[in-house]
């Protein structure tokens, strides 16, 4: 059905009518695919590994852990919180093993030796790629982390603008782990908050956060620029398995991604 207004630019007439059956029009983001909750049985058991150190807010969790939780309970389902530390002592206590592990993509190497190879595990920056849509070009784009050279300028984006901490992920960790890894001396520039780079040809690499400050449509507009640039993209949590192993295992949650890890490192 098409619907006609007349609009006129030196008035305003017609303008807010126009806004009106735009926004009707929007896609629902109340329509997105779950978190996780697809995932996930009623009645299930799920372990989330949630590290408190000097870059975690103070007196709350973060939006991408609330969320899953919410997610979570909404589904009948129940969530356990837990540190690192605390993650081996809590699955032992357990009459059964839980139907996932949930971890921030931080602890990601600690989480896999202390999880039993039998649960599934996966991240919350992982699930918020694929809530937002965009992992499986982050899975696509990860193997560009390989061919970096010395010299190569690496952007790492963020949708927030957070205070910054002296161990933050996007400017400290990524940077250093990316270096130890690739053994290259790589040049990082950061973005955050509204600030992402029209002209993306100077880098070799774009590295997203999972986007859980921006809404679908503007996470979809940062992908098709990088796409139509033809610049490999990833995702913190996707780059971290890489980098850490175990790509492959953080994915196959997933039955739509699984063949996707046999890109994974050894």
């Amino acid at each position: 059905e098409y619907r006609q207004v007349m609009v006129c630019a030196k008035t305003g007439e017609g303008v807010e009518q126009l806004k009106e059956i735009l926004a009707a029009m929007a896609p629902n983001e109340g329509d997105m695919r779950p978190l996780v909750g697809d995932l996930i049985d009623p009645s299930d058991l799920v372990v989330l590994v949630v590290p408190i150190d000097s870059a975690a807010p103070k007196g709350r969790l973060i939006l991408p852990q609330q969320q899953v939780i919410r997610d979570i309970i909404d589904g009948d389902s129940t969530a356990i919180v837990v540190r690192e530390a605390q993650l081996k002592t809590t699955l032992a206590r357990l009459a059964e093993p839980p139907a996932m592990v949930i971890t921030d993509s931080q602890v990601f190497s600690f989480v896999d030796r202390e999880t039993p190879k039998d649960i599934p595990l996966t991240s919350f920056s992982i699930l918020m790629a694929r809530y937002k849509g965009f992992l499986q070009m982050s899975v696509r784009g990860v193997s560009a982390m390989k061919t970096l050279k010395n010299g190569d300028i690496v952007l790492i984006a963020e949708g927030c603008t957070h205070h910054r901490q002296c161990e933050d992920i996007g400017t400290v960790k990524i940077p250093r782990w990316l270096r130890e890894t690739t053994g290259k001396k790589i040049k990082i520039e950061t973005a955050s908050g509204r600030e992402f780079p029209e002209d993306l040809s100077k880098y070799a690499l774009v590295i997203h956060c999972g986007g859980c400050m921006l809404n679908a449509r503007e996470m979809q507009t940062r992908m098709q620029r990088v796409v139509a640039q033809g610049i490999p993209v990833t995702n913190y949590g996707v780059l971290i398995a890489y980098m850490k192993g175990i790509l492959k295992r953080s994915l196959s949650v997933f039955e739509d991604i699984t063949e996707l890890s046999e890109i994974e490192t050894g």
